[in-house]
C-alpha cells in the first residue's frame, strides 16, 4: 500500500496526532503520529501532529476527508498501555450547545471540534478513534515522555492505525470493526 499514486477513487483520509507533549502519557497521540511519520505513504494519506492545536483540527477537517482517524490517550478503566479502536458516536454532535462547541486556543477536545466543524457547516463522514490507556499525565508541575508502559503502545497503535489505513482504501473496513479493545501486553 506505501508509495501507490492517490488513485481518484481512494477515500481521502486525515489521520490527526493529539495530546499536550507536557502532560505524560498525554503525548501518546503525538508519539504515534510520529512514528506513523516516518512511513511512505499514498496522496489520499495525510498524517498530522495536531498536538493541542483545535482550531488548526477543525480547519483542516473543513478539507472534507472520508475516514478522520484520532490517536489521542483514551480513559476507560482498563490496563494502561491497552490499545483501543472506537467509533465514536459522531450523533452527539449534533446536540451539544454552542458553549460545549467553542474550542479554546490551548486545549483538545475532539468532540468539540467536530462540534465547532459542524457549526461552521462542515462534515465529516466516519470518524475513528484509535486510544490508549493511560498511565500518567505527571505530576501537577508537568511531565516530558511517556511512561514505559504506554511508550510500549506506540507501535501497536501505529501498526492498528496501519491496518485502518489499508482496510479503508481497499474498502473493507465496516462500522462493525470499529469497537474492540485489545490488550497490549
Amino acid at each position: 500500500m506505501h508509495g501507490e499514486n492517490n488513485n481518484s477513487n481512494q477515500p481521502k483520509i486525515l489521520v490527526a496526532g493529539i495530546g499536550n507533549i507536557f502532560l505524560g502519557d498525554d503525548a501518546f497521540g503525538c508519539e504515534v503520529v510520529k512514528r506513523l511519520q516516518a512511513r511512505s505513504w499514498p496522496e489520499h494519506v495525510h498524517i498530522i501532529d495536531f498536538g493541542i492545536r483545535g482550531f488548526d483540527l477543525a480547519y483542516a477537517l473543513l478539507e472534507g476527508y472520508d475516514i478522520t482517524i484520532f490517536v489521542d490517550t483514551t480513559q476507560r478503566g482498563q490496563q494502561p498501555g491497552t490499545v483501543y479502536t472506537i467509533e465514536p458516536d459522531v450523533d452527539e454532535v449534533a446536540t451539544l450547545n454552542e458553549q460545549m462547541a467553542q474550542v479554546e486556543t490551548h486545549d483538545m477536545n475532539p468532540m468539540k471540534v467536530l462540534g465547532m466543524v459542524k457549526a461552521m457547516g462542515g462534515r465529516f463522514e466516519k470518524v475513528l478513534l484509535v486510544g490508549c490507556e493511560p498511565e500518567t499525565f505527571g505530576p501537577e508541575e508537568g511531565q516530558l515522555g511517556l511512561s514505559t508502559t504506554v511508550a510500549m503502545a506506540v507501535n501497536k497503535a501505529a501498526n492498528v492505525v496501519e491496518s485502518l489505513i489499508e482496510e479503508v482504501s481497499a474498502g473493507a473496513l465496516t462500522p462493525a470493526v470499529c469497537e474492540r479493545g485489545e490488550e497490549t501486553k
